[in-house]
């Protein structure tokens, strides 16, 4: 059986107009789970659908693999490990793990708490005198932005630079060449490059000369699987540079927009600090930092949910609608930080399970659980807020508050 949806839904979720509440039509697209689209690509969209996809070994996450790759979806270089099936993938997230986190650096979240604790601090420093505060730029982005700088080793003065390079990454990650502008891809495709050069400088000082950071780690280390390669660092950085603060940024936003809309649940984390854990978690289901995995393929012909997928079609996972499948999470648009059984999609599952999440998990307990107690009255200034271009990762690109007297 193959069942073909209309693709109007999906069009309404991709156009911007629809950025501020997408949820009513990801209900839409879960009439039909598994959708193929006009194009030949296929749409899921329920949970249990979407998890079977994630921990299918016949799904590839290389776009090599598509039958018909977009220009948007062709890597320049080497591709990250993302990108990238078992065994390469396997290998290369080893290697970067023994770095990032347990067996062999177990202590690596937990030892930066201080560090992350006093660098929140002295952002709501800044607060004090100020009536309106821009949750994005004064808080949200250079607080991950100024984590993941130090985790790779690289100059904090810098970050203008790959700011913006990587607002043009963003934004040409969804390219559709038939509505959008040329200019969109060529600025994606520029950034990318531009960056990649920048953390090869950065890379090629680090040889021999080992340091505490990730890039210097991953230069200088033999372990049981070798060492990466040049281009397999670069491209390792590069994903973490951009996945380790884009995600955590739109996290902590959309968080304090979430606590914002429900002031109850606000004042209860204010009263009650440990709230935090369940709450973040809460959060990945319910406003999640990924809507969208824009792409899968298939190694053979597959059915899902009785419909057939045959090989190299594109798949689209559209995690945020799973997230609140009914069928799987009780009153699944109600906000909920006391939400038990909570397997949320916020941060994929599989093999591809977010490299960085225990970090971005404490980095939004941390902001999230220190900004409720330090802003005075805090109310929304607009409600929605503007939010980013992409469908994929969503969140709001301003999030202006005002504090202290109405």
């Amino acid at each position: 059986m193959t069942t073909t949806q209309t693709p109007d839904t999906l069009r309404r979720i991709l156009d911007y107009s629809s950025r501020a509440d997408p949820y009513p039509l990801y209900a839409e697209l879960r009439e039909t789970p598994v959708a193929r689209q006009e194009d030949g690509s296929f749409v899921i969209s329920t949970y249990r659908e979407i998890s079977d996809i994630l921990h299918n070994p016949h799904l590839s996450s290389d776009t090599r693999n598509l039958s018909c790759p977009t220009e948007g979806m062709r890597a320049e270089g080497t591709p990250a490990f993302i990108n990238l099936d078992p065994p390469e993938h396997d290998r290369l997230r080893r290697l970067a793990m023994r770095h990032f986190g347990p067996p062999h650096t177990p202590g690596l979240v937990t030892g930066m708490e201080g560090a992350l604790t006093t660098a929140v601090g002295h952002l709501i420093d800044d607060f004090a005198g100020k009536e309106r505060i821009d949750v994005v730029d004064d808080f949200a982005y250079p607080f991950p932005v100024a984590v993941i700088c130090h985790l790779l080793g690289v100059p904090r003065e810098d970050e203008p630079r790959f700011h913006r390079w990587v607002d043009d990454l963003i934004n040409s990650i969804d390219y559709n060449p038939k509505t959008d502008p040329k200019e969109k891809l060529d600025k994606g495709v520029q950034a990318r490059k531009d960056l990649r050069q920048y953390l090869g400088g950065l890379l090629e000082r680090r040889h021999g000369h080992p340091g505490d950071d990730l890039l210097s780690r991953l230069a200088n280390d033999d372990g049981p699987d070798g060492r990466m390669t040049d281009e397999e660092i670069v491209a390792t950085a590069n994903l973490l540079l951009i996945a380790g603060h884009e995600t955590t940024v739109n996290l902590i936003t959309n968080g304090m927009l979430t606590l914002l809309r429900h002031p109850h649940v606000l004042q209860r984390l204010c009263e009650e600090p440990d709230l935090v854990v369940p709450l973040v978690e809460e959060l990945l289901r319910y406003e999640p930092p990924v809507h969208i995995i824009p792409w899968r393929a298939a190694y053979s012909d597959i059915t899902v949910a009785g419909t057939t997928i045959p090989k190299g079609a594109q798949i689209m996972l559209m995690l945020a609608s799973g997230s609140r499948d009914p069928n799987r999470f009780h009153d699944p648009d109600r906000f909920d930080p006391d939400r038990r059984d909570n397997q949320h999609l916020g941060f994929g599952s599989g093999i591809h399970l977010c490299f960085g999440g225990p970090l971005a998990r404490r980095e939004a307990q941390i902001a999230l659980g220190q900004l409720v107690r330090h802003l005075d009255r805090p109310r929304l200034v607009a409600d929605p807020p503007p939010y980013r271009r992409s469908p994929v990762l969503r969140g709001p690109i301003h999030l202006y508050v005002e504090q202290g007297a109405a």
